[in-house]
């Protein structure tokens, strides 16, 4: 059994997802690729070691292992090649770090991952990158200037998820001359395809629905031809490369990834419309709902939803929202998503956000919607609804 990627391109994508990244024939027939733990890789002859020549030759470079990872996610998104990184992260940075240097000026939508603020608010800032935050329901139109190298999107954003029209902010970066970066976690490749809607640089967290399981940290980073040079020198210089296991059950988690995301999403559907009519709620921030800003763009551009949207609390004391949060029995208080298990986290963007302001009106909480049946999650919430009650 084998097969390449231009037959593949004429197959579904549950067909992709499962043959793509593996030839059984090249592994004495076993299913999966194995695991290959390793650093040192011997060459042949003097030639072949003093020309660096060969399909593998250091382990940070990659192993049998890593490559079908590669592989698999440059055929699925669609791109000219893709990284492998430690983290979610860590494949931000890389990603940013392929695309500037000191003196250049970098757009951020202010929606964006508050890890990645840090990083550009830090390393970047020491290195002489000026970050500038946008509002990414008004775009970066009036924003670029001679010097913006690069555009970071996040669509839709974390935790407040808005929804920004990615094609339309390509357009006006490409036509400066500078790159679009996007962290297209949320919506992975199957929901929106990011180098068909102008993105050079797409960056997803593997730790979430490809892993699917909480158990693994990773990040790929996947790049169009124009960007891939300079992502794949960069990766190459700083050496960080993910463990062979975590590779290993990304590659196992993938081929159950577009059932679990497409229940995912049907689940989280019923929470959120659940949770629209329950009278402590004030609003439900999910791109899915016409009340959420962007909704539009959303239907235009995203073939679908995943697991993880947040609600607006109607006013509530901090004491209420911990009574209710600390009695939970089904949802985990914990970061992280796009496992099989429910989690709720409080937050608040307003201490961080710098061309917007973040003033919901009430405590807002982020869900991420497992597995469990949900008449069990509604009765876990509907407790918990009646501590927050009781303790208001």
């Amino acid at each position: 059994m084998a097969s390449d990627s231009s037959e593949r391109s004429g197959w579904g994508e549950q067909t992709r997802l499962v043959t793509a990244g593996r030839v059984p024939s090249e592994q004495f027939g076993f299913v999966n690729t194995p695991i290959y733990r390793g650093s040192t890789v011997l060459f042949e002859t003097m030639d072949q070691l003093s020309a660096y020549d060969g399909r593998f030759t250091y382990g940070t470079h990659g192993t049998p292992t890593t490559e079908a990872l590669q592989k698999a996610w440059t055929e699925l998104a669609g791109a000219a090649g893709t990284m492998l990184a430690p983290s979610g992260l860590a494949a931000v940075s890389v990603a940013l770090m392929s695309c500037v240097s000191a003196g250049d000026h970098l757009l951020v939508t202010d929606s964006a991952y508050r890890p990645t603020r840090n990083f550009c608010n830090g390393v970047l800032a020491r290195y002489g990158v000026e970050t500038e935050y946008y509002d990414p329901t008004v775009g970066i139109a009036d924003l670029i200037r001679p010097n913006t190298r690069a555009v970071l999107t996040e669509a839709p954003g974390s935790q407040s998820f808005e929804v920004q029209d990615i094609p339309a902010v390509a357009a006006l970066a490409h036509a400066a001359g500078a790159l679009v970066l996007m962290d297209n976690t949320w919506a992975t490749p199957f929901f929106f395809p990011p180098h068909e809607r102008g993105v050079d640089i797409a960056i997803e967290a593997g730790t979430k629905y490809l892993g699917g399981h909480s158990d693994l940290l990773l990040g790929m980073v996947s790049a169009n031809e124009r960007a891939w040079p300079s992502l794949k020198a960069t990766f190459l210089a700083l050496g960080a490369c993910p463990g062979p296991e975590d590779c290993f059950l990304a590659l196992r988690g993938m081929r159950t990834m577009l059932m679990r995301l497409k229940e995912a999403e049907k689940q989280a559907l019923d929470m959120a419309h659940w949770l629209a009519d329950r009278p402590e709620v004030k609003t439900v921030l999910h791109p899915a709902f016409p009340s959420c800003p962007g909704h539009e763009i959303w239907k235009r551009d995203f073939k679908g939803s995943s697991g993880l949207f947040s609600v607006v609390l109607n006013p509530a004391p901090r004491k209420a929202v911990a009574a209710m949060l600390d009695g939970l029995k089904l949802f985990g208080m914990g970061y992280s998503w796009g496992g099989f298990e429910s989690l709720v986290v409080p937050f608040d963007c307003s201490p961080y956000r710098s061309a917007t302001k973040w003033n919901p009106g009430g405590p807002a909480l982020r869900f991420q919607i497992g597995f469990e049946d949900t008449a069990d999650l509604k009765a876990d919430l509907d407790a918990g609804f009646a501590r927050l009650r009781a303790a208001s």
